[in-house]
């Protein structure tokens, strides 16, 4: 999730990986096949939040994912559910604060230094079904949420490995955010 760096005339080692999103492997980046370099041991040893770019990086996506799901029709202030299009049209003064509280989740699920702690905790520190339930969100507009972070990490140039981490961390919370949707179907 790094900013792309613009090196000015020639590139480094260093700012290849930077813009890369730190996913490269210098060996890969030196030319030597099969050859676990010490920066290659430690980039795959890094925790998802290292290898993302960290807090910066994470909120820098954040705060275009959540702008983007604001707009988005489906889940966004047109949508069809009354509960999300009331949220992205009459609580967009919190949309900061959700900001702020997304990017501490992300820190937080990825193995950062920073603390997630929710404003209506659920049944784990990281839980989201209670945070949720009031909104109805259906499996169909978890989806779209999901499809718009896959979005926005391609926005970034997040590289596979990485995007694909964030997709499934984000998943493995689809039933605990689907929850009040599934009660409502009752």
């Amino acid at each position: 999730m790094s900013t792309p760096v613009k090196p000015e005339t020639s590139a480094t080692r260093r700012t290849v990986v930077e813009a890369a999103g730190g996913a490269l492997i210098a060996s890969s980046i030196l030319g030597v096949e099969g050859c676990a370099t010490p920066a290659a041991t430690a980039q795959a040893d890094a925790s998802l939040y290292d290898r993302l770019g960290g807090v910066f990086s994470i909120a820098a996506v954040v705060d275009h994912f959540s702008d983007a799901v604001v707009r988005n029709p489906i889940v966004g202030q047109q949508s069809q559910n009354p509960q999300l299009r009331e949220w992205h049209t009459r609580n967009l003064t919190r949309l900061p604060g959700l900001k702020f509280m997304r990017t501490l989740w992300v820190c937080s699920v990825s193995g950062g230094p920073y603390q997630y702690t929710p404003t209506r905790p659920g049944r784990t520190n990281v839980g989201l079904e209670v945070a949720h339930r009031d909104l109805r969100i259906s499996p169909a507009e978890f989806d779209e949420v999901a499809a718009e972070l896959g979005r926005t990490l391609d926005h970034f140039e997040v590289p596979a490995r990485e995007k694909s981490e964030v997709l499934a961390a984000f998943a493995a919370h689809k039933d605990e955010v689907t929850q009040g949707w599934r009660a409502a179907q009752r």
